[in-house]
């Protein structure tokens, strides 16, 4: 196995079926999430960012395609709050576990309240981190949102 990050060790201990993708991101005009869809030789609206950030102070994850940015009023508006902001990268990182770049929704220290743009469903198998850049895990939209015990809602604009 190419990774042995904690994202990789819970897919494993899960049983789920995954694959691992390794890439490469040079230097580059597209943004992060769009240069990595395009090292992995995948459409960006399948591979899917983590992005943390903060409901009316509390934290919450929002997963949204590289293809788009994530709505700060939507997410808050399914996490049934009023306002949200994106988390510090300090706290983020310090939250998941993971560096910034490379968090992944399995396996984050601290379980936070995950939702997932519904454009998920559209695909029959996602791209997410696995847990550090340079590597992807390719897995069902029905097990990301089982495992993060995420809902779905429209979150991208």
């Amino acid at each position: 196995m190419a990774g042995k990050t904690r994202a990789v060790e819970v897919l494993n201990r899960s049983g789920v079926p995954f694959r691992e993708h390794e890439y490469e991101v040079g230097d580059t005009d597209l943004s992060y999430g769009e240069a990595v869809a395009e090292a992995l030789g995948v459409d960006p609206e399948r591979l899917f960012k983590t992005l943390v950030a903060e409901v009316d102070g509390n934290p919450v994850v929002g997963i949204v395609p590289v293809s788009g940015r994530l709505s700060l009023k939507r997410l808050a508006k399914a996490a049934g709050g009023k306002r949200a902001e994106m988390a510090d990268p300090a706290a983020a990182q310090r939250l998941t576990g993971y560096v910034v770049g490379g968090i992944s929704p399995f396996g984050q220290k601290r379980p936070l309240p995950m939702f997932v743009d519904s454009t998920v469903d559209a695909y029959e198998t996602v791209y997410v981190s696995a847990g550090k850049r340079g590597l992807q895990v390719e897995v069902t939209p029905a097990d990301l949102l089982r495992l993060t015990v995420a809902s779905t809602a429209d979150l991208a604009e």
